[in-house]
């Protein structure tokens, strides 16, 4: 009865029940191989449900937005293909409307009035502590959604809750009480950190030869692109002042202060005129963008840079990275200037020369066979070393384990107390602990956790509920898909 899914048996264990709307502030992600360029594609039929490229685009852009909060500045696409958020953004699409199709034969439905309860929380809404439906257009106009798309996400998200409802978990006290004693076991250990630094190796040239031969495709060039720009620096559009008050109404709730009080026509003054300067600079700019594309205008210059160096905002790196040969991106605007670039070329990576990767792979090599030879070390160590002991360590004592970072601690901690044999190995990075567990107590009730252990045993009941939901509802309803993943 199922044809595409049966090929997918991997999906990952996501609570995916509520749909949060992220995107005010964020806007929409860059595409790459998924962009469908039109509005109204579809990307997979989920039962009776069409699954469309805008459902499918802002999944990506709030999963994208939730990883970049977590990971900071170090987050951007290159990250994002790494992790494969497409993937995930288009397995997730695909469970939510798996679960909106349950919802829709059993009868369930959402109405124009629970809508506009939805949209009355949203303080982006809001106009004197009033919903308004000029500032709601244009938050949306802002962010590319239309007042359509954004309450068909809002139905999505409330069908979704509804269906949460009906697995409503609430666990007992004599549960609470139990788990909470097992999640707070308490262990005394004794433990012996060994660390790559202690390790020396002897290395010899013919071995780095053999492993840089056996591992050449990892040694690759960066990719770099050939560059031709145009700089359009802002222009003055002699605003007059009926065009500096003109603006000014028409987006005043732009110009606040700290506190979130609009400011004055006076005191907003020099933001207004730049703001018109800016408008007034991207018309020029976009005519001579259209004298570029008919050759009819030059570039100011020509330059390569690496991928890794590209100069411009992560999101306008992005454009130039998913930029065709030949082609002109349309002006963007940094640093008080317009860019108009065209991606002459896109040099492809290719594999380095020896000469070229040696300082590389010697690094690699040596941590190889560092790593081998400390694993060696802790197996041969492992059944009678000597070691620091701790008592009553818990899933919580992170500050207690010496010489290992808080995250260090964390993951060694998290694998502990998931062991199930009293003695044993932890890799970590640079570093392998070595511990055994000298005795185990349960944890004393302590009713202040008991809020933490509940939100545990939902969150693992809802997960488990998923998941057997989710595995009956891919022999239920047929989905085809547009989309050839990546195994």
């Amino acid at each position: 009865m199922i044809t595409w899914m049966q090929r997918h048996k991997k999906w990952l264990v996501i609570t995916i029940w509520i749909s949060t709307i992220a995107f005010v502030g964020a806007g929409f992600v860059g595409w790459g191989s998924y962009e469908y360029g039109k509005q109204g594609g579809v990307v997979a039929v989920v039962g009776d449900r069409e699954v469309s490229v805008e459902e499918y685009q802002q999944e990506y852009s709030n999963l994208y937005e939730q990883y970049s909060r977590m990971f900071g500045p170090m987050f951007n696409n290159e990250l994002a293909e790494q992790l494969r958020l497409k993937d995930i953004a288009y397995k997730q699409v695909l469970q939510k409307n798996l679960i909106m199709s349950y919802a829709d034969s059993l009868g369930l439905d959402v109405t124009d009035e629970e809508i506009a309860k939805e949209l009355v929380k949203y303080d982006a809404f809001m106009k004197d502590g009033k919903f308004d439906k000029d500032t709601y257009v244009k938050v949306l106009s802002q962010n590319r959604m239309t007042p359509k798309d954004f309450e068909e996400s809002l139905k999505r998200g409330i069908l979704l809750q509804k269906v949460q409802g009906l697995f409503e978990i609430d666990p007992t006290q004599n549960e609470i009480e139990n788990i909470s004693k097992l999640l707070f076991l308490e262990d005394d250990i004794t433990i012996k950190i060994l660390s790559l630094d202690e390790v020396n190796i002897q290395l010899n040239d013919e071995e780095i030869k053999k492993y840089w031969e056996e591992n050449k495709n990892s040694y690759m060039s960066e990719v770099s692109y050939d560059l031709e720009v145009k700089e359009i620096p802002l222009i003055s559009a002699n605003s007059t002042e009926e065009d500096i008050k003109s603006h000014y109404e028409k987006f005043k709730i732009d110009y606040k202060h700290e506190d979130g009080k609009i400011k004055t026509i006076e005191e907003a003054r020099e933001l207004v005129i730049k703001d018109l300067d800016e408008k007034f600079t991207k018309t020029e700019a976009l005519k001579i963008y259209l004298q570029l594309k008919k050759d009819e205008d030059k570039f100011d210059n020509a330059k390569r840079f690496l991928e890794s160096q590209l100069p411009y905002s992560s999101e306008n790196n992005s454009k130039i990275v998913e930029t065709k040969d030949s082609e002109i991106i349309k002006p963007f605007f940094e640093n008080n200037k317009y860019f108009i670039v065209k991606v002459v070329k896109k040099n492809l990576s290719q594999p380095l020369t020896y000469e070229e990767a040696s300082v590389q792979v010697k690094a690699d090599f040596e941590k190889v066979q560092k790593t081998k030879k400390l694993q060696e070390i802790a197996n041969e160590q492992l059944k009678d070393f000597k070691g620091e002991e701790i008592l009553g360590v818990t899933r919580e004592s992170i500050t207690k384990i010496p010489d290992l970072e808080q995250q260090q601690a964390a993951k060694f901690l998290n694998q502990l107390f998931s062991a199930t044999t009293k003695e044993g190995i932890v890799n970590l990075d640079n570093k392998v602990v070595l511990y055994r567990i000298n005795n185990s107590k349960m944890a004393e009730y302590n009713k202040v956790k008991d809020e933490v252990v509940k939100g545990t045993i939902i969150q693992l009941q809802d997960e488990e509920i998923m998941l057997n939901l989710l595995k009956k509802l891919e022999n239920t309803f047929t989905v085809h898909s547009s989309i050839q993943e990546k195994e």
